[in-house]
Parts: C-alpha cells; structure tokens; sequence
C-alpha cells in the first residue's frame, strides 16, 4: 500500500517553464464553480470542461476516502507569471495492482508548446517516485494531439477500441 500524505505536505512540482500546483480542497471548488477570487490568475478560458470533472472526481475522492496526498489534481501554471493554462492529475490512488490514471488539457491559446508533454512527464516521474507500478492513460481514437503528448512522455499505446486509444508505462 502507498503511503497516504496531507494536502499540506503535498510539494509543487516545477519543470523547466511549469508548475504543477498541487489544488486544495478550496481551490478544486473554486475551478468546480468556474468562480476565481482575487488573486486566481486564469487564462482565457480556464477552467474548460475536463478541469471541472478532475477537480469534482478530486473532492469525490477527499469527501469519500480522504486526502489522496499526490494522487490529486494539480493546476498547470506558467513558472514566470503564474498563469493557470491548464490541469493535469490522477484520477485516484493506485488501483489494486498498483496503477493510476491519469488526466490533462490545457486551454487552446497555449496548446503546441510541449507544455502537455513537460507536465505529463513530470507527474509519471512524480508517480514513479511514490513506487506506483505503472500509470495509464487514453484518449479519443481522433485525439491525434494527445496520443503525441503521452507518447512524448515515455507512454506507448497497448490498446485500442472502438472509441479510444489506451495508453501505459510501466516502472
């Protein structure tokens, strides 16, 4: 079993232009109720659709299991001026063998700027990290962008259906 941490405890994660930051209970709210207070620094059209479901399946898991310490939902922001483009995370903790999924999307005005890839890389080295045997992840058969993204992080395809293409990396 992977230890559970305190949302407190739960470090940023910096790349070389980003930082994942790790959401509180609060936050995750604010992005749920698309309501930003004074000082949220939000790009043009964030949060989008998929940050609403992360951050509500994060809450569900709080709410339900308690603190998921890494396997939470971060908010994607530029390093140098803090903007939030995006959200990446985990959809929970580690299932019964030891995998996670993962979740991303970043607004369309910064999209083509390997900023999915650098902070996909960053969360599998943070999952790596915790000892998780392997994460996974799918997109839409269509979504040619994000078989890239997860490609360019070190994920190869090991399936695919009717609607999506499954992807996985193992540690």
């Amino acid at each position: 079993m992977i230890p559970r941490t305190s949302g407190a405890e739960v470090p940023p994660v910096a790349t070389a232009r980003l930082l994942l930051h790790p959401l509180t209970v609060c936050e995750a709210e604010r992005i749920v109720a698309r309501a930003p207070r004074d000082g949220d620094l939000w790009e043009e059209g964030y949060p989008q659709d998929g940050d609403v479901q992360g951050c509500g399946g994060f809450l569900r898991e709080v709410f339900g299991r308690g603190d998921p310490g890494v396997f939470r939902a971060y908010e994607v922001r530029l390093l140098g001026s803090g903007l939030a483009v995006g959200g990446i995370g985990f959809h929970g903790p580690p299932d019964e063998v030891g995998v996670v999924t993962v979740g991303y999307g970043l607004v369309p005005g910064v999209r083509g700027r390997g900023y999915a890839s650098e902070a996909l890389r960053a969360l599998l080295e943070t999952a790596r990290a915790t000892g998780v045997a392997g994460v996974k992840g799918d997109a839409d058969l269509d979504n040619l962008a994000s078989h890239r993204v997860m490609e360019a992080a070190g994920m190869r395809c090991v399936a695919e259906d009717e609607v999506l293409r499954h992807f996985y990396v193992g540690f």
